[in-house]
């Protein structure tokens, strides 16, 4: 074994070592979408190979409004594009604390397993990082993610109605809780959030709005709400907060 190879192997490790509180996390979260995956029609295959190849929260529970709507195809493929776009920046982020001379096949796999969590802990890694240190990462939250999607759809045909019922409604308890702890004490966010509910409630009431698809509502809600926060709350380059 070469040097290299056990520089690759301890990375390995150490990612995957790293990557046990997110496998965790995951778990926790897509075993709620399993259940809503099977409520919307899905079998366990189709909706732990959902979760094996998206490896997105936001784009598979949008996924799944679209697929229970009969939306099209263009129609989830644009909203899709836009809810992930983040990725893009985030694998701009991690390229430059690859090595230059990174071959390409190892930045095609990480950019597949970028995540939110992979993407924080990768970046926040000392020095250079090394492709086998978010291989590591990914192969522990990974299965994490798609085995608590398995886990929730076969739950959903056995466990009572009543429970399926309130596990269900762990998302949005999932969803308040990312939401509210940054809003409080930040007057632009709380704005924000009290006009992306205004926004999906008139969509969702008024007669003209009402009828417009559900892939359509996601694509216009996007681009409103993000145009409205880059107009009027810019953020200036010497802010980080």
């Amino acid at each position: 074994m070469n040097k290299q190879t056990t520089t690759n192997r301890r990375a390995w490790l150490n990612g995957a070592g790293d990557g046990i509180p997110i496998a965790l996390g995951y778990f926790t979260v897509s075993f709620t979408f399993g259940i809503i995956a099977g409520q919307t029609g899905l079998n366990p295959f189709q909706a732990m190979m959902m979760s094996a190849t998206n490896l997105t929260s936001a784009g598979q529970f949008a996924g799944l409004t679209l697929i229970a709507a009969a939306a099209t195809f263009l129609e989830m493929a644009l909203a899709q594009l836009i809810i992930n776009s983040r990725y893009f920046l985030m694998s701009f982020a991690l390229s430059q604390k690859i090595s230059p001379d990174t071959p390409m096949i190892h930045r095609l796999i990480m950019a597949f397993g970028i995540t939110d969590e992979i993407f924080g802990v990768s970046a926040a890694k000392p020095g250079r990082l090394n492709p086998f240190y978010t291989y590591g990462l990914m192969s522990v939250a990974i299965p994490g993610w798609t085995f608590g999607t398995l886990l929730g759809v076969i739950s959903g045909d056995i466990l009572p109605p009543r429970l399926v019922s309130a596990l269900s409604v762990a998302l949005y308890g999932m969803l308040l809780a990312v939401i509210i702890p940054p809003a409080k004490g930040n007057k632009v966010l709380s704005s924000l959030i009290i006009i992306s509910m205004t926004a999906s409630l008139l969509f969702a009431e008024l007669p003209l709005l009402k009828s417009i698809s559900s892939g359509v509502k996601i694509i216009l809600l996007t681009f409103l709400i993000a145009g409205i926060a880059a107009y009027f709350f810019p953020v200036k380059e010497n802010d980080h907060e």
